[in-house]
């Protein structure tokens, strides 16, 4: 989770002026234009979209369309993070498939253009939800919102990645084990206190892996405010700079974590009455649309995710500790890894005891 998690959609909504530390000359920004996307015609406008995207995105409207420009922060930055030109390529690989992604238009690692690396896209006109009630739909419309964002993660999921050119996009295999060791290691490098359990899901989820083991490509943020839609269908699935080759039940398991983490999405009566699947009615719907019986493993992988997400939230209490959190909600984001770690232990309890 990122972020953007910590907020409502209105704080990420829309675009600003560009901020004074993002700024950057926009005459070499054209020439790079005028070479690269000819029939754009001259700048009108450039300003920056709001949210907490760490890769800083900018709305630059022409005389004949409007583009998206997302590049690399400013600074120094560990060798693997902010990589654009990663969004680039999977963006440009997905095109010509049924997962819907803007049209791309150039990546740029000349740094003198804009100050970082850079790639160019659409800028896709529609609407962004962020509240999974979604209040000022029907109820036809929610079910068909849902259905949809069910149908483009199921699509994702059943591509033959090397088809698409993605063959070395990642480590194909053991994507599980290597998230558990990675999130173990994370977690213990920021550990400010001991927490039981943390410690015993650090025990049991090595031991406990499903022997399920597939490779599909896995967008790895895949969340209703991360897809635009117009006339309530899909038309671009975006924010793809964690995406990776990994496990696609792993992937769904992740988005289904709102049913676990929302209480609304906890009411059943509430949801039927809305016209919202339950968990294990959108679980079923992914089922459908890949042919893939998760019911069996289904526990461990919310385990799995929930336990995760912790990892992520004692790092940001890691910052905290260390002074270099910088959002104003970190240290209340960050102390979710108690109830978070316990509700994951719950669920071993419960289920695997």
């Amino acid at each position: 989770m990122t972020e953007k998690d910590a907020f409502t959609g209105a704080e990420f909504t829309g675009t600003k002026e560009v901020s004074e530390n993002l700024k950057f000359d926009q005459e070499k920004l054209q020439q790079w234009m005028d070479a690269n996307i000819q029939s754009s015609g001259k700048i009108l406008q450039v300003e920056q979209f709001n949210g907490g995207q760490s890769n800083p995105t900018y709305k630059i409207t022409t005389e004949n369309r409007k583009l998206v420009l997302r590049r690399k922060p400013p600074g120094k930055l560990l060798p693997s993070a902010h990589a654009v030109d990663r969004e680039y390529r999977v963006i440009s690989a997905l095109a010509e498939t049924n997962v819907p992604v803007p049209k791309t238009y150039g990546l740029c690692d000349d740094s003198d253009v804009v100050g970082t690396p850079f790639f160019v896209m659409d800028f896709l006109e529609g609407e962004v939800y962020w509240d999974h009630m979604l209040p000022a739909a029907s109820n036809e419309e929610r079910i068909k919102i849902y259905q949809q964002k069910n149908k483009v993660l199921a699509n994702l999921h059943s591509l033959d990645y090397k088809a698409a050119g993605l063959e070395t996009y990642g480590k194909p295999g053991n994507y599980v084990a290597r998230q558990v060791s990675r999130w173990t290691t994370q977690y213990l490098a920021s550990e400010t206190e001991s927490i039981p359990e943390m410690n015993k899901l650090i025990e049991w989820l090595p031991e406990n892996i499903p022997n399920d083991d597939e490779t599909s490509i896995v967008h790895g943020d895949f969340r209703l405010d991360n897809m635009i839609y117009k006339n309530h269908e899909v038309i671009g699935v975006l924010d793809w700079e964690l995406s990776t080759l990994g496990h696609p039940i792993a992937d769904f398991s992740y988005h289904c974590l709102t049913w676990r983490t929302l209480p609304a999405m906890q009411d059943l009566k509430l949801l039927k009455e809305l016209g919202i699947p339950s968990e294990v009615e959108y679980r079923d719907m992914y089922s459908e649309n890949t042919g893939k019986d998760l019911s069996a493993n289904w526990e461990f992988y919310m385990v799995f995710n929930i336990f995760k997400v912790a990892a992520i939230c004692q790092g940001i209490l890691g910052r905290v500790r260390d002074g270099t959190a910088s959002n104003k909600h970190a240290e209340a984001r960050g102390m979710q890894v108690f109830p978070l770690s316990a509700g994951a232990w719950s669920i071993v309890e419960a289920n695997f005891k």
